[in-house]
């Protein structure tokens, strides 16, 4: 009889583990999704930015299309679904705006444009919150795939389809470098 109480209460703990870890996991998960969303956002308004950027740049340096039409061309691809697309496409913009601001060093005029200083002003606040979040990003994903990877939690990650997140991270070593902003 007492044999029969202690195995119960073996097995009532081991199901409220089992329960309490699972739904960490999907609390953990859901916090991955929550972060990636608020990068997204950020993200989004750069996307939405681009274009009046570009416009003004146009008018100014109108030879200079190929750059322009790869700011562009960055822009339109950012039509992709999974994170792993969105972050590769979110690389390809920063490149593209990068090369929209060292486009503006050869124009003076430019530089002196007060709708170009504004875009430039409003660009460099939401860079500032893509990097924020992007650090809340990778945060949460660190939490989250430690969480699934480590024993004995790894056992009900692994029945329940928890799948590793990628991090945000630097492809290009040339990112990696210090890099002189002048406005």
């Amino acid at each position: 009889m007492i044999t029969a109480i202690i195995i119960a209460a073996v097995v009532v703990l081991l199901v409220g583990w089992a329960i309490a870890t699972y739904n960490s996991l999907v609390t953990q998960r859901n916090n991955c999704k929550e972060a990636f969303s608020t990068m997204d956002v950020y993200l989004k308004k750069r996307f939405d930015l681009i274009p009046n950027l570009v416009a003004t740049v146009k008018g100014y340096a109108k030879h200079e299309s190929e750059t322009l039409e790869k700011v562009i061309a960055a822009r339109n691809s950012g039509m992709h679904t999974t994170n792993a697309e969105k972050l590769e496409d979110e690389k390809a913009i920063t490149g593209a705006v990068r090369q929209i601001f060292a486009l503006s060093e050869s124009y003076p005029e430019l530089k002196a444009n007060t709708n170009f200083q504004d875009l430039q002003s409003q660009l460099k606040s939401i860079e500032e919150d893509i990097a924020n979040s992007r650090k809340y990003y990778n945060g949460v994903v660190k939490i989250y795939n430690t969480k699934i990877q480590t024993i004995p939690t790894n056992i009900i990650a692994k029945f329940g389809h928890f799948e590793e997140q990628a991090m945000f991270q630097v492809d290009d070593a040339s990112e990696r470098k210090n890099v002189k902003v002048e406005f």
